[in-house]
């Protein structure tokens, strides 16, 4: 069982990334879930990924979140998997536009599915589940 000091650390690299991410392989699903801005800070670290030169090649990637679960990594076609999101760098542009256009205040409350308008043929799928303003990323971690 973590410390005390570690669930701590976890809570605060939640809030400072503005949003938590899990994978539930029952539902075969990666979850963002976010308050529109933390949702929007997750389109722009994908479109600063797909923005870096270094980052067009293959199997290049990063992580997210204080646990690294979610990777986000170059690939020849866009897929979700239970390893990570992958595709072209300008796959990953049209994502993040997909995301911010999709983060809207008019949604709270709602779970936006991604997979068909990004990689219809994934075995995941990619959910952006929106919550209000006041929403505390690091409140959806049972593990702390």
């Amino acid at each position: 069982m973590p410390s005390d000091a570690t669930n701590e650390a976890t809570r605060r690299a939640w809030r400072e990334l503005g949003f938590f991410c899990d994978r539930n392989d029952a539902t075969n699903e990666w979850r963002i879930v976010g308050s529109v801005k933390g949702l929007r800070k997750f389109a722009s670290e994908i479109r600063k990924y797909a923005s870096n030169p270094a980052n067009d090649r293959p199997s290049e990637y990063m992580h997210f979140g204080p646990s690294m679960n979610l990777e986000v990594g170059t690939w020849h076609q866009t897929e979700i998997t239970e390893q990570w999101i992958g595709g072209p760098l300008t796959e990953f542009l049209r994502l993040a536009t997909l995301i911010e256009r999709s983060a809207q205040d008019n949604v709270v409350g709602k779970r936006i599915a991604l997979r068909a308008s990004f990689s219809p043929m994934s075995p995941y799928d990619l959910i952006l589940d929106v919550r209000d303003e006041a929403f505390d990323p690091a409140s959806a971690d049972s593990t702390c």
